[in-house]
């Protein structure tokens, strides 16, 4: 478990994280969301250790981060958004060398590395230089050299920043089937990749604390609504359907062509079901129901409300000064 408690942190003038709270339950994939400059990279580098707070304290499996650095460290895997490797070593060498240092001897480190390269697909590279790597497969030997010694904890900065689609998809399915096997938390600027991947996502602004919460909680797909086709009159639907209990507004996502059917989004209360009412309207009028969706918001609209939400909170609250 990842805890974070008022982390700060203070370039000079610059406050870059601002009373920082936040945890991470064991076996959770987190999302660790924000623009750039919102102090992502600064909070995961407090929380592997090679950078102290200014402020408050951080804790990984119930070690202090500053007080127990050596127990934290033996917990933890991190891949940076620069991947520090050795290009002029062999990947097989290379992740020996990192077993080495993680404290692995003799068949067991042979046995995980072997491990760990079946895992990250680097078996048919063992013997490439890893200058010679595509970005793909250099990113896939830094997220092996995090996974050598079973970290209970991963923190990955940007894994799949300046990767091609298919090499996007490949890291993105090593990451996912950690789930559950470890705790993981990483920073991205893709948000559909994030919704895919993340059980849980934390958005930070400025250095502050956003929103934090399920994937159904922040991007608000817990049957706030559904999209109704409907073919009949036009200027009745609409209004017909706004009547029925339970819906909150009904607007137009696509309007009826030349007798076609009209598309509309239905809002409705937390906790409704309307369905069955829409149901009987529809057979009362003899109106056809060409398709019934739910809405299902993506986390780019959460994520983009969230952050437009926090930055009008303190202009208006700056005005009151």
């Amino acid at each position: 478990m990842i805890q974070a408690e008022n982390l700060t942190k203070r370039y000079g003038n610059v406050t870059a994280i601002d009373g920082l709270t936040f945890s991470v339950d064991k076996g959770d994939i987190c999302g660790f969301l924000g623009p750039n400059g919102a102090g992502k990279t600064s909070t995961m580098r407090i929380l592997t250790g090679f950078m102290p707070p200014s402020e408050g304290r951080a804790t990984i499996a119930g070690f202090d981060v500053f007080t127990d650095p050596i127990e934290v460290k033996k917990r933890v895997g991190y891949l940076p958004e620069t991947t520090p490797l050795y290009s002029e070593m062999r990947v097989a060498e290379y992740l020996d060398f990192v077993a080495s240092i993680k404290g692995l001897r003799g068949e067991v480190k042979v046995k995980k590395v072997a491990d760990i390269m079946e895992i990250t697909r680097l078996l048919e590279r063992q013997r490439s230089l890893i200058g010679t790597l595509s970005k793909g497969y250099r990113q896939r030997v830094g997220l092996a050299q995090a996974l050598l010694g079973d970290p209970e904890t991963l923190i990955l900065d940007e894994p799949t920043i300046g990767l091609d689609p298919k090499q996007i998809i490949d890291i993105r399915d090593l990451i996912k089937d950690l789930s559950g096997k470890q705790t993981v938390i990483l920073s991205s600027h893709i948000l559909p990749e994030v919704q895919m991947i993340c059980s849980r996502a934390i958005i930070i602004n400025e250095g502050k604390l956003v929103a934090a919460g399920s994937m159904d909680d922040l991007s608000g797909s817990r049957g706030k609504g559904f999209i109704a086709t409907i073919a009949g009159p036009p200027g009745d639907v609409g209004s017909a359907v706004e009547k029925l209990a339970g819906v909150l507004n009904v607007s137009v996502c696509q309007e009826a062509r030349a007798g076609g059917p009209i598309r509309l989004e239905i809002d409705i209360e937390e906790g409704a079901n309307p369905r069955k009412e829409l149901m009987r309207l529809l057979v009362d009028k003899d109106w056809e129901l060409v398709e019934l969706t739910g809405i299902r918001h993506q986390l780019e609209d959460a994520y983009m409300k969230l952050i437009t939400e926090q930055k009008r909170g303190e202009t208006d609250g700056d005005e009151k000064k």
